[in-house]
């Protein structure tokens, strides 16, 4: 579980670091969606090993990010959902 919560959160920072160089706009898909990733990982680590406290807070930035990441990708831009 150590490796996989290193993968999760090594996403999670270079999401941030991107963000912070100016290299990953906060609104991009890409960041959104290495948030997601990056705390999914990081939470089904932290379940892996009982840690209940970071479940909760790595699962509700999972959720978060990919709330952000829908309403960006297809909510706000349509023409991205084609429901042919």
């Amino acid at each position: 579980m150590t490796i996989l919560a290193s993968i999760g959160v090594s996403i999670l920072m270079a999401a941030f670091l991107g963000n912070l160089m100016g290299r990953l706009e906060s609104t991009s898909p890409v960041y959104q969606g290495m948030n997601a990733v990056g705390a999914g990982i990081a939470a089904y680590a932290s379940y892996g090993i009982g840690f209940i406290p970071f479940v909760v807070l790595e699962g509700m930035w999972c959720l978060a990010a990919l709330v952000s990441l829908i309403r960006t990708t297809v909510i706000t831009n349509p023409s991205n959902h084609n429901p042919t």
